[in-house]
C-alpha cells in the first residue's frame, strides 16, 4: 500500500491536501537532494516527536533512496544534543521497530570513535568562549557534545549543517546556535539559495515558524553581505 492510500484511506480530503503538499515541497525545491530531504523530515519527526505513520513512512523513504540504517543512527546520534536525548532515544527505540515490522537492513553496528574524556572541542572559538563567560559548567556540557561527534563520517558537514538548522526552524532558536548553524552550512560549500531552501522545506512541519525563520535568515544575510545568485 503506497503512503497516498495509506493517508487517502484516513481522509480523502486531506490526503489531496498532503499530497499537493508533498508536491511543492518534494518536487519543486530543487536545491536539496532526495537524500538531504529524508534526512530532514527524520529530523523534524525527532523534534515534533510524530514517530507515527509519519516516522514510518520517512524511514520507508529513506531505505527506498538508500539511506541505510548506519546513516539513520548516525543522524539520530547527532542531534540528539539539539532534539533533547529523550527524544532522540523514543525515535531510536521506535526505528528498530519500524525496521523489524518492515523487514528493512538491520545496521552494522558500525559506529564512530567517541571522545569522551578529552578535553576541548571543534566548536568554533568564539562560540566557545561566548558559552564559556555564559556558565563554565555548562560549556564543559556543550565540549563534551562536540568532541562526542567529531569522528562522525557517515553524513557530509553540509548534512550535518542542514539537520541542525532544521531543528532551530522547529524549535524557535534563531538567535546564536542558528547563526552559527547558517555560517556552517555556508562554510561547507552550500550557496544561500540552498540554505534558504532548507528553510523553505521546513514549512511543511510548521508554516508559521518557517516565515519567522526566514525573516530572520533574510536579516542574518544582510548584516554578513551575503548575496544571491
Amino acid at each position: 500500500m503506497t503512503s497516498e492510500t495509506l493517508v487517502k484511506a484516513l481522509d480523502a480530503p486531506f490526503a489531496e491536501m498532503n499530497g499537493a503538499t508533498a508536491h511543492r515541497m518534494w518536487e519543486e525545491i530543487t536545491e536539496l537532494s532526495m537524500r538531504e530531504k529524508v534526512l530532514l523530515s527524520v529530523v523534524a519527526d525527532v523534534c515534533q516527536q510524530t514517530l507515527g505513520l509519519p516516522f514510518e513512512l520517512h524511514v520507508a523513504a529513506a531505505a527506498r533512496l538508500g539511506v541505510s540504517a548506519d546513516d539513520l543512527r548516525e543522524l539520530l546520534r547527532f542531534i540528539s544534543y539539539d532534539s533533547g536525548y529523550p527524544a532522540a532515544l523514543a525515535a531510536l527505540a521506535r526505528l528498530v521497530e519500524i525496521e523489524r515490522e518492515q523487514g528493512l537492513p538491520k545496521p552494522s553496528g558500525e559506529g564512530h570513535e567517541l571522545d569522551i574524556d578529552g578535553q576541548g572541542s571543534p566548536m568554533p572559538a568564539p562560540t566557545r568562549q561566548a558559552v564559556l563567560n555564559l556558565d563554565a559548567p555548562f560549556a564543559g556540557y556543550m565540549e563534551l557534545q562536540s568532541r562526542m561527534r567529531a569522528g562522525m563520517r557517515r553524513l557530509s558537514v553540509r548534512e550535518r549543517a542542514f539537520a541542525t538548522m532544521t531543528v532551530d526552524v522547529l524549535f524557535q532558536t534563531l538567535e546564536e546556535s542558528f547563526r552559527v548553524h547558517v555560517a556552517r552550512a555556508i562554510a561547507s560549500g552550500a550557496t544561500p539559495e540552498e540554505v534558504r531552501a532548507v528553510v523553505r522545506f521546513s514549512a511543511q512541519f510548521g508554516m508559521t515558524k518557517t516565515w519567522r525563520a526566514l525573516r530572520v535568515l533574510n536579516a542574518l544575510f544582510t548584516e554578513t553581505g551575503t548575496v544571491f545568485a
